[in-house]
């Protein structure tokens, strides 16, 4: 976690908590429309003890100048990839319902439809492009060329967005059946839009970008 020290001269930075220090205790307000499995619950702690090699980096307020490259681009992609892995498992639930549903007034699967096939494509392209961008990402920072921290905040709202549509197309194919509490595609559809609340968000993103295109 992002802590400071209590001296004369504090320091700032990244401090690893032990999860069974004494003093740590955890209240359970985690109570969102989406995301409900990943717990994040409030913690709190109250005279936690931290061995003094518990401190990851941590410097002076004036030692941290800009953000680095490579930590923002993993954070990106983490987040990106997680939201993208939403849509993917949507899409799964999507073909599985398109194959077995067979109305009566239709007499063959849903996904027989040139309609249906064609909205699948459509997530298809939105789901490739995403792994183009998240795997291409992941190689340059790995051979130690991450992309800006701008880029990668584009990056995050480029494939949360088309993330988003993608979960956005299925429930918008199975009407009734995607908004049903027994059908994952609810739950997959109130995850994704969790994406919107996550740094950088849109709005941020394509103001840094906007700024620096017009050098202002």
């Amino acid at each position: 976690m992002w802590a400071r020290t209590d001296g004369e001269e504090p320091r700032v930075g990244t401090f690893l908590v032990p999860a069974k220090a004494a003093g740590i205790s955890i209240v359970e307000t985690w109570d969102h429309l989406g995301m409900r499995a990943t717990g994040s619950q409030d913690v709190i702690l109250d005279g936690v003890e931290v061995p003094w090699d518990h401190a990851v980096d941590v410097r002076r307020p004036k030692e941290w100048s800009g953000p680095d490259a490579a930590q923002v681009g993993w954070s990106a992609l983490l987040v990106a990839a997680l939201y993208d892995g939403i849509a993917r498992s949507a899409r799964d639930w999507l073909v599985g319902f398109l194959q077995n549903r067979k109305p009566a007034n239709l007499g063959a699967a849903l996904a027989t439809l040139p309609r249906m096939q064609e909205a699948v494509g459509g997530i298809e392209t939105l789901l490739a492009a995403n792994t183009r961008l998240l795997r291409s990402a992941a190689f340059d920072i790995d051979v130690g060329r991450p992309p800006a921290p701008g880029e990668s905040g584009m990056l995050k709202s480029i494939v949360t967005n088309n993330a988003i549509a993608a979960v956005g197309a299925a429930l918008e194919l199975t009407g009734n059946h995607g908004v049903n509490r027994r059908n994952a595609l609810e739950r997959h559809h109130r995850d994704v839009m969790c994406s919107r609340i996550h740094t950088p968000q849109d709005d941020s993103v394509r103001l840094a970008a906007g700024r620096l295109a017009l050098q202002i």
